[in-house]
């Protein structure tokens, strides 16, 4: 059992004040929860166990509260249907006077209109960019802003963000195989239950895996690893916590890192979820640990957030200009981003409402990259998600609920849903184009290990190392035309998996023919 602590924020003297529950156990306040400018304090104490969440009287008043503050009715049924609803995501994730100010594409040299501006104004840039879009994220007052915004080079001026990690994950590891090959491997123990065979199972072709003590993950087993095609030299940026750079089985595929994250000089992760996340894509097929969807593929470690898991618009603006400027270099087609805030999408990539991050997804798109996100884990519509809501650039991917790397449904239950059904955690809609299992995925962990997360962070992944498969076979395709030959080859709603919440009418992601 975890106990959380919480404690909103008190507004004093125009700066955020924590209240923290005295003498209540649980872990510290990241610093992505201590910036708000609410004008609300709460104090109440999360419970939580295997089975879901417990709430102590006080929390439900002080929700009651919240619901009406906020007037949103969704809250309380994220937190009735969800394992750990973050209340976070329902309040202004603004960073206070940090803005992101976007040139208009006729700007030639945009190095120097920044330092002109950042002279003119008594400004420091804390991000330039110079390809995925054109300018700069600064704090400055509100006075400036203004000025700033008349400038007929501007196109427009945006308020910078908060984003974290899209999951929720309690770690399990499993033991881990030895770091140096020549040594015998400790296996990963292999899932308590016996795949039971069904009609639907196999791939026609026996995959060569590298030795009996490497596990196939029930994830990569349940989408289909393929015989042939392991996605070799096809680049995939993971814009996360970074990777382990030194994991042995992953370092032999890491090409190139990059750091979007103060204080952090390469893309090694300081986390954890950003490795779990790579091992998905593209484990190695060798003679122990675990096994990607494609293992040949390259991976391009992206660090756009930090060690608490959260970032910001720049931080990820950041990490997609560097993609584009090097896409060449490291061959890079596909980008997983399992990483989420509020928002929506206005259908014309970010330029009816002046959505910088929006815009920097839809020029990756252009570049040639093909986007894979978590659709999010709030049991709610993932069009107010974003970057899962960017449905014209992005591939968004719900969870599906596996137990034994088979379809037909005949797998133990899991903690949340019957085994080939939607998780409960998995958001949901028109937005959502394909799902991925996101349950228990075994994977690599920072340090070293392996062990087992939940969450359409988890998903994405799949459908990320699915898309570098596509590619492999079909060079030169586009985002769209990668989402749509995926979603033709994907497993059709009760052909080996079922949904009785009835909100998740996409297919399952299926590589048995890539």
């Amino acid at each position: 059992m975890i106990v959380r602590k919480l404690s909103l924020l008190k507004i004093k003297n125009s700066r955020p004040v924590m209240t923290p529950l005295k003498n209540a156990p649980g872990k510290p306040f990241s610093p992505a929860e201590k910036k708000s400018k609410n004008n609300i304090s709460l104090t109440f104490v999360f419970v939580f166990d295997k089975i879901g969440l417990k709430m102590k009287k006080p929390l439900f008043s002080a929700l009651i509260s919240l619901i009406g503050l906020l007037t949103v009715i969704s809250l309380v049924r994220s937190v009735q249907s969800f394992t750990k609803p973050d209340i976070f995501q329902f309040l202004d994730r603004t960073i206070p006077n940090q803005y992101i100010v976007v040139y208009k594409d006729s700007v030639k040299d945009t190095d120097s209109v920044t330092n002109e501006l950042e002279k003119l104004f008594n400004l420091q840039s804390q991000f330039r960019f110079n390809k995925i879009l054109k300018g700069y994220t600064a704090t400055f007052t509100p006075d400036k802003l203004e000025k700033i915004k008349t400038d007929p080079r501007v196109a427009f001026v945006t308020e910078d963000r908060e984003i974290t990690i899209a999951q929720w994950w309690k770690r399990k590891k499993t033991p881990i195989p030895t770091r140096t090959p020549t040594r015998t491997p400790t296996p990963i123990q292999s899932p308590s239950s016996t795949p039971t065979p069904t009609l639907n199972q196999s791939p026609s072709a026996t995959p060569t895996v590298g030795a009996s003590n490497q596990t196939i993950p029930t994830g990569v087993s349940r989408i289909g690893l393929t015989a042939t095609n392991e996605g070799a030299a096809i680049g995939v940026a993971i814009l996360d916590t970074g990777i382990d750079l030194d994991h042995p089985d992953l370092s032999g595929n890491i090409v190139a890192d990059k750091s979007c994250i103060s204080g952090a000089s390469r893309g090694d992760d300081d986390h954890g979820h950003g490795t779990h996340v790579a091992g998905t894509v593209a484990a190695l097929n060798n003679s122990f640990g675990v096994i990607g969807v494609a293992p040949q593929a390259k991976l391009i470690a992206v660090k756009v957030l930090n060690r608490y898991g959260s970032g910001s618009y720049s931080t990820i603006i950041c990490g997609l200009d560097w993609i584009a400027q090097n896409s060449s270099n490291y061959n890079i087609k596909v980008a997983n981003m399992s990483l989420g805030g509020g928002g929506s999408s206005d259908g014309n990539c970010g330029n009816s409402n002046n959505d910088a991050f929006h815009l920097a997804v839809c020029r990756a798109r252009d570049a040639g990259i093909t986007v894979a996100v978590a659709a999010g884990n709030s049991n709610a519509n993932a069009a107010n998600s974003v970057p899962a809501a960017y449905d014209d650039a992005v591939i968004t991917v719900s969870a599906l609920a596996d137990s034994d790397g088979q379809p037909g449904g005949l797998g133990p239950n899991t903690s949340y849903g019957a085994d080939d059904t939607f998780a409960s955690f998995s958001n949901y809609g028109n937005v959502v184009d394909l799902g991925g299992p996101g349950v228990n995925i075994l994977s690599t962990l920072r340090g070293g290990g392996y062990g087992t997360m939940s969450g359409t962070s988890m998903a994405s992944p799949h459908v990320a190392g699915a898309a570098a498969l596509y590619l492999k076979i079909n060079p030169g395709a586009k985002w769209n035309e990668v989402r749509d030959g995926l979603i033709s080859l994907g497993e059709s709603l009760n052909l080996g998996h079922t949904d009785p919440s009835g909100l998740h009418p996409e297919k399952v992601v299926k590589t048995n023919s890539l």
